[in-house]
């Protein structure tokens, strides 16, 4: 039997959505073992003098805690 936990992160990109959520995946990666999945929960974009500046995610991510 395995016990997961959901935690809840932003991440941005001046690129795209698709981009936002890899290097929000990536660098939960770096502090958090065993993510087994996510959920993109959310999408944003910030907006400056009319023009997209930046691609905003909120994702769920599921991660099996160590025995």
């Amino acid at each position: 039997m395995s016990i997961a936990r959901v935690t809840e992160i932003s991440a941005t990109s001046p690129n795209s959505f698709d981009d936002a959520t890899k290097q929000g995946i990536e660098r939960a990666s770096k502090t958090l073992r065993g993510i087994k999945s996510a959920w993109v929960k959310d999408q944003n974009v910030m907006i400056e003098d009319g023009k997209i500046t930046e691609f905003k995610v909120n994702l769920a991510v599921t991660f099996v805690l160590d025995d």
